[in-house]
């Protein structure tokens, strides 16, 4: 059994939903507290055993392989200071053994479309899609190892799924199929985005896949959509036609770091949990009366 070992991060939106501050900056660049959504995400796919990083990166992404990239009159100006915690921060980013690979998407074409231009790296193997905007807090375990550990069992494509209201649905993709045991559904299809009243279930899709190579085979057959955009859900749903996928409904708290509202609620809780600035935090936030 060939071990999941290379995540995909799709990385080349422009973030409209957050100009201006998204003009210059990337929107998988913005904190939480003191680190970017991107590296929450990369650190997610470390903990779940992934060592190969592949960023689908677009012309005004840069920053984001200067982040994980080694900045040394930065590091030289923290040693010299004395600032070694901060020094430590910057250093260890990522563990050493993790390899980063960086491929520029000529064109914004979709979410099928960014997952095509990993092929020539992630070949035949079963590779992680990661969104860095759906930023997920696992508890004990992280929403990937969670995934990554169906898949192991199942040996089966399996997708992150969560329970959303009905009012909710028309923003989705929503899965059809049978709920086989706790947590674990076998699909037999998806709907992106339907009315409420046409939804198949309250199941939805998040920003979380285990693939394998089969996946780039229909991305290359199914036509786009009316948008020209080549979708990943499209893929999936045939390929489900020829074998098995599966949805889990992981453990943990999802934040849509894609709207405003979901990136203040992130910013709210996890900076109460920070261990440097939380205890201070939540005092500020009774003495502004804001827990009535």
């Amino acid at each position: 059994m060939k071990k999941v070992r290379k995540a995909v991060f799709p990385v080349a939106g422009l973030g409209t939903r957050f100009l201006p501050a998204t003009k210059a900056n990337p929107k998988e660049m913005l904190p939480i507290v003191d680190k970017p959504l991107i590296q929450y995400a990369a650190e997610e796919a470390v903990d779940a055993g992934i060592d190969t990083l592949i960023f689908i990166i677009g012309r005004n992404k840069r920053a984001i392989p200067d982040h994980f990239d080694k900045a040394y009159e930065l590091e030289a100006e923290l040693k010299a200071s004395g600032k070694l915690d901060q020094l430590a921060g910057v250093q260890h980013i990522l563990p050493p053994e993790i390899s980063c690979i960086y491929i520029r998407q000529p064109e914004a074409l979709g979410l099928g479309h960014a997952v095509l231009c990993s092929k020539p790296i992630v070949g035949d193997e079963p590779f992680a899609v990661i969104l860095a905007d759906d930023l997920i807090d696992g508890g004990n375990k992280s929403c990937l190892k969670q995934l990554v550990e169906v898949y192991e069992k199942e040996q089966s494509a399996v997708i992150g799924v969560q329970k959303v209201p009905p009012e909710d649905v028309k923003n989705y993709g929503m899965v059809a199929g049978q709920n086989t045991e706790d947590r674990l559904w076998r699909l037999s299809g998806l709907v992106e985005k339907p009315k409420p009243e046409d939804a198949p279930s309250n199941v939805a899709v998040v920003g979380r896949y285990i693939l394998d190579g089969s996946i780039f085979k229909m991305l290359e057959e199914i036509q786009p959509d009316l948008g020209g955009e080549i979708q990943l859900t499209d893929a999936i749903a045939k390929q489900l036609q020829q074998e098995s996928v599966y949805a889990y409904e992981f453990e943990g708290r999802r934040y849509d770091c894609g709207s405003k509202f979901g990136y203040l609620q992130a910013t709210l809780e996890y900076g109460l949990k920070h261990p440097e600035v939380g205890a201070a935090f939540e005092a500020y936030l009774k003495k502004m009366d804001c827990f009535k």
